[in-house]
């Protein structure tokens, strides 16, 4: 495009100038705007979520920045700049494996774990691109690579495996138990335990369903557990506590 064509385009409203000879289409996502605006890209876990990745803590918006930058916009608290060694290469955004490796370091172990399991789970790196993000992480988080497990469907369900390791206990995951249904885990083979989140427990009609399946499982004998996900990602040591009651009491029984 010519600088006339652009210039009529911007009038037009087809293309919006964020920053200093950057420009992009007016529908692009609001998220990517906020990035060339603030002299960078979208990336690390802030372009993951456009993704739909699981990550623990959102609140700042994470740019990719060339290290050979200069005279960038001043920004406020809520942007995190990730120095690279590339250029912006005409994108908004960067590819979604630089985004993992940013988040991997950028985020907690176990966020980080949770983030890349979600990845895994909904299809959007192959074996290849996960063997580029697993051999770029730094020392410290080489235990990441037999820690991760795509059967995970949500970040807490990554937490609480995490969580049931630590404590050693035997466990499985994504168990089905006739009459019940599928559950997250089954614990020393008699404790169900469900991570519930706000977006798929909040109605009656969806708590009336879970106690009836808590209800079905008693019948088998099954105990019935269900952490809410902000105790098990901000407030874990209260969650450990209450497995660590639940299996000695049950070990107190037996005994």
């Amino acid at each position: 495009m010519t600088s006339r064509d652009i210039a009529d385009a911007v009038q037009a409203g087809q293309l919006v100038r964020p920053w200093k000879n950057a420009y992009l289409r007016a529908d692009v996502d609001e998220s990517c705007r906020r990035a060339v605006a603030a002299g960078g890209r979208l990336a690390c876990v802030s372009e993951l979520i456009r993704w739909g990745v699981f990550v623990l803590d959102h609140s700042a918006l994470h740019i990719a920045v060339p290290k050979t930058s200069s005279r960038l916009p001043a920004t406020h608290s809520g942007v995190r700049r990730h120095w690279t060694l590339t250029s912006a290469d005409g994108w908004a955004s960067v590819a979604i494996v630089d985004a993992l490796v940013q988040a991997m370091v950028c985020q907690p172990v176990r966020a980080a774990i949770a983030t890349l399991d979600s990845a895994l789970h909904l299809g959007l790196i192959d074996a290849d691109q996960l063997h580029v993000v697993l051999g770029s992480l730094p020392r410290r988080l080489r235990i990441v690579r037999r820690l991760f497990d795509a059967r995970a469907e949500s970040g807490a369900e990554t937490f609480m495996r995490l969580i049931l390791r630590t404590l050693g206990c035997a466990f499985a995951l994504q168990v089905v138990i006739v009459t019940v249904g599928r559950v997250d885990f089954v614990v020393d083979g008699w404790l169900i335990v469900e991570c519930d989140s706000k977006a798929h427990h909040a109605s009656w009609e969806q708590q009336r369903e879970d106690r009836r399946r808590d209800q079905a499982a008693a019948a088998l004998g099954f105990a019935t557990y269900r952490p809410i996900a902000e105790d098990i990602f901000w407030h874990a040591e209260s969650v450990v506590a209450a497995l660590r009651g639940l299996l000695a009491l049950r070990s107190t029984v037996l005994a």
